[in-house]
């Protein structure tokens, strides 16, 4: 069995191709910094869900008005890809906003977060157990010197 499927490298090739070509030849100013994080081809090659992050925008509003361009844009980003790679069929392209950069950073921050908040509760319990056994030795050494007389 092959190691890779077709459309798995069809999917990687698309998606160098997309990055390239939405950095530099699409030149309408209401696009942000789009970063292409995936593609997936279906299997009879005739769409690409093409899935983009959008670097420093989270507003809905400004990520529908770049879909909006990128939909507008799909056509000739086809032609551009069909010229740059040998395909039969070059695949229609279909754009989705891809919330899973948004959603790991948001975890990630939730993680540090609560990692500090226990650093910090344990630091508060250390510090408690630590003038607690201040307390303990100073008693232990007043009762030490009388413990090694009973004996």
């Amino acid at each position: 069995m092959r190691e890779f499927k077709r459309t798995d490298r069809v999917g990687d090739q698309l998606q160098k191709e997309l990055a390239v070509l939405i950095q530099r030849e699409v030149k309408d100013p209401r696009l942000g910094m789009v970063t292409v994080s995936g593609v997936t081809v279906s299997r009879d090659l005739g769409y690409a869900d093409v899935h983009v992050t959008l670097l420093g925008e989270e507003d809905p509003e400004r990520i529908r008005e770049n879909l909006k361009v990128l939909k507008q844009a799909a056509g000739f980003l086809r032609s551009q890809v069909a010229r740059r790679i040998k395909l039969r069929h070059v695949p229609e392209l279909r754009f989705h906003y891809d919330e899973s950069v948004v959603r790991g950073q948001r975890l990630s921050s939730l993680i540090d977060e609560a990692v500090s908040r226990d650093r910090a509760r344990n630091a508060a319990e250390d510090g408690e157990a630590a003038g607690n056994q201040d307390g303990d030795v100073a008693d232990g050494q007043a009762h030490g010197g009388n413990e090694d007389e009973r004996d």
